[in-house]
């Protein structure tokens, strides 16, 4: 069977997403939901709001994107959902539901795992991205998110090999951990961006762990550890400074950063967690002997690591494949193009299949 369109489904932490995607990667529709306003005032994501708010939005959002994609649900030729790695109920949700479709109106689906969609990401197109000229197999890729910070040798679709993974947190729970206790509240991760571009990155000495290892493998706890003493240190009246100054860039609608101590306490922070990823991106790519490199997941939408990327690459004769914001962050289209990949090449998934909360994509059956 030709696969030219599939429905797609993402419902692995937080965010809720459908979309319609043809086989070359163009994406036809990808709406989204988004929770944050539901989980801030608990500082985190409470996985049972997670679960009961995907429910809410996701039927409405499958109808929306049938619609802004000008088809019906009975027209596409197969369904993609994540089935792995995530939030065991928000996987649950999304699998049921596509399980149901799949039922009802006779078509095959295909569960997918989440980190693939993620390395898969770079290969979506739409009228205002397509991936960069000449980009393609082999490459190296920097997945890093709140869950997951792994960098990956991709030889070809379904052939990865992970060379170094975080020991300890992921880049994106050490963005957010610190933004928190900086007092920014959640996400803390893009207000941390946002005051960084504006802050001094030299001001504050923070620790880059590893970055003399010979291994490719990362650790940000130690960092993140070290900026709580560095604010626990601060001088009370400079203490206090602080958590106005964060008082006044939230109350304001986090969009109009001012330089001051936050701000220079982000941006060191920040320039810390660039250095390593940057680092380990660049090193691996030099050393595999790739032409590509790709920047993906939730923290690529973080505009210093993106800038850096993006300069050493051409800095370097190399092609940095980054896509657009709305495909680094969790989201159907990138299932989407995985999936109708998989189900392209015969592949299929039955009523039996469960979420899998943990499954690094390196024990993919192949």
């Amino acid at each position: 069977m030709k696969f030219k369109t599939v429905l797609a489904v993402e419902t692995s932490c937080d965010d809720t997403s459908a979309a319609v995607v043809g086989a070359d990667g163009t994406v036809h529709s990808c709406v989204q939901a988004s929770q944050d306003l539901h989980h801030a005032r608990f500082g985190g994501i409470v996985p049972e709001i997670a679960s009961r708010n995907h429910t809410h939005h996701l039927i409405p959002l499958i109808e929306e994107a049938l619609q802004r994609a000008g088809v019906d649900a009975s027209s596409v030729d197969g369904l993609a959902v994540t089935a792995r790695p995530g939030l065991i109920g928000a996987l649950l949700t999304g699998l049921v539901t596509v399980k149901t479709l799949s039922l009802s109106l006779g078509k095959p689906f295909i569960g997918v795992n989440h980190l693939e969609g993620h390395l898969m990401a770079p290969f979506l197109r739409d009228a205002e991205y397509q991936p960069p000229a000449g980009f393609g197999f082999p490459y190296v890729a920097l997945a890093v998110s709140g869950g997951h910070t792994t960098l990956y040798r991709v030889e070809a679709f379904g052939r990865y090999s992970v060379l170094g993974r975080t020991l300890d947190d992921a880049a994106g729970e050490a963005f957010d951990k610190f933004g928190k206790r900086a007092g920014l509240g959640f996400p803390g991760g893009v207000r941390v961006d946002r005051l960084a571009r504006v802050g001094n990155p030299k001001r504050f000495e923070f620790p880059r762990a590893m970055i003399r290892d010979e291994r490719d493998d990362m650790s940000f706890s130690g960092l993140k550890a070290a900026a709580g003493r560095a604010i626990d240190e601060l001088f009370p009246t400079d203490r206090e400074q602080m958590m106005a100054e964060a008082a006044q860039f939230l109350a304001e609608g986090s969009k109009n950063p001012r330089p001051g101590l936050l701000a220079d306490f982000c941006a060191s922070f920040q320039e810390a967690v660039t250095d390593v990823l940057v680092q380990r991106l660049t090193r691996a790519a030099v050393r595999e002997g790739v032409r590509s490199v790709v920047l993906t997941g939730g923290v690529a939408a973080n505009s210093r690591l993106r800038e850096r990327v993006s300069a050493w690459a051409m800095q370097n004769g190399m092609i940095a494949a980054i896509p657009p914001l709305r495909f680094c962050t969790d989201n159907a289209a990138m299932i989407g193009f995985a999936g109708i990949t998989r189900l392209g090449r015969g592949e299929r998934s039955d009523q039996t299949l469960k979420p899998e909360p943990r499954a690094p994509l390196d024990r993919e059956p192949q």
